[in-house]
């Protein structure tokens, strides 16, 4: 392995430093801002159980024509109500895209509840880094179906219309943070990405449309990752171009890890890992010294040299495995607290 690229924005990352997936299981707004901002990266919280537009594919697909959601986040676009607006709306993301004013596809309190005072701590906090997120093309696009009962992705002027809108809205975030005087860290939510099949033609595009999508936001000088929860074939999402990759440790470190020369050429590129260290299944039996022993035994398995095994741990960033949206807050509270647990030890056999 080659001596480690470091970007300068990833050097704004904190050692060792922890942040949130995403969604919390808050009713009341202050409270999750509260956990939002109590990590070294806040974070956007995302309160589904409030409101259900903001669960991750609903959010996603905001003003899209046609959307119909329900109490559990499941959606259906109406094929009618679509087919009569998609002309009209197209145009009006593309206008968008093409002139870089992308306000009118931010979030609003709709699908965001926090998003606008988000913004508000991070202008008035002068942060130099904050975390937002939003469900990746290849999820949304596999999971939305119609009511004609086709999948998105295999309508294809859906399918391209669903990517440039959510092109549209992640660039629309971008901007806004950086408005807000902050480096802007985006996280692509795609769990769907445990179905993804190279064998198959239509996921090769969606993976080059990805990269076209990341270094779009690159470009508007954000730092992107992607987090998948499920197994996939970390070889494709290493090759992406993302600044960071983000996984669930006790699920999918060591397939991560045994990515071979795409996770070479991704630590070589300066690349960070996003470790889910802290599981929010609530059966699951575990001690956070444990889980960060068994961290550290796997990357110094995968990187030999101690000088970069301690330039890759202590560059990494800790997290929960997942969202929280779907457990009690008192849960939230105490995931949180094993992370910070978790850190310290990380810290302390890193040498951070």
């Amino acid at each position: 392995m080659s001596a480690i690229t470091v970007s300068r924005a990833t050097q704004l990352l904190p050692r060792c430093g922890t942040t949130g997936i995403g969604s919390l299981p808050h009713t009341q707004l202050e409270m999750a801002m509260q956990m939002g901002f109590q990590v070294d990266v806040p974070y956007l919280p995302q309160l589904p159980i409030a409101n259900p537009g903001e669960f991750m594919i609903p959010a996603a697909l905001e003003r899209l024509p046609g959307l119909r959601g329900d109490a559990e986040g499941g959606i259906t676009i109406d094929s009618g109500e679509w087919a009569a607006k998609r002309s009209a709306f197209g145009e009006e993301v593309e206008a968008a895209l093409a002139s870089g004013d992308l306000r009118a596809f931010e979030p609003t309190p709709a699908s965001a509840r926090a998003w606008n005072p988000f913004l508000f701590e991070v202008e008035h906090r002068h942060l130099m880094l904050a975390k937002v997120q939003l469900a990746g093309p290849a999820t949304v696009r596999w999971y939305a179906k119609t009511s004609a009962g086709e999948v998105a992705s295999d309508v294809p002027e859906l399918d391209r219309q669903i990517f440039r809108l959510l092109l549209a809205r992640c660039l629309a975030m971008v901007k806004a943070v950086r408005r807000a005087g902050a480096t802007p860290l985006l996280y692509l939510d795609e769990p769907g990405m445990y179905a993804l099949d190279r064998g198959d033609p239509r996921h090769l595009l969606v993976l080059q449309e990805m990269r076209l999508m990341v270094v779009a936001l690159q470009n508007e000088g954000a730092l992107v990752g992607i987090h998948c929860c499920s197994d996939t074939d970390w070889s494709a999402l290493l090759d992406l171009g993302v600044n960071l990759i983000s996984a669930d440790v006790r699920l999918s470190l060591d397939a991560l890890l045994d990515s071979g020369p795409a996770l070479s050429r991704f630590i070589d590129a300066g690349g960070v890992l996003s470790l889910g260290i802290i599981p929010t299944d609530l059966s699951a039996s575990y001690r956070s010294d444990e889980l960060v022993d068994a961290v550290d035994t796997s990357l110094r398995a995968t990187f030999k040299d101690e000088r970069t095994y301690r330039e890759i741990a202590s560059r990494s960033l800790l997290t929960p495995a997942c969202g929280l949206a779907m457990r009690q807050v008192a849960d939230a509270e105490h995931v949180f607290e094993e992370l910070r647990m978790a850190q310290r030890r990380f810290r302390a056999l890193a040498g951070a």
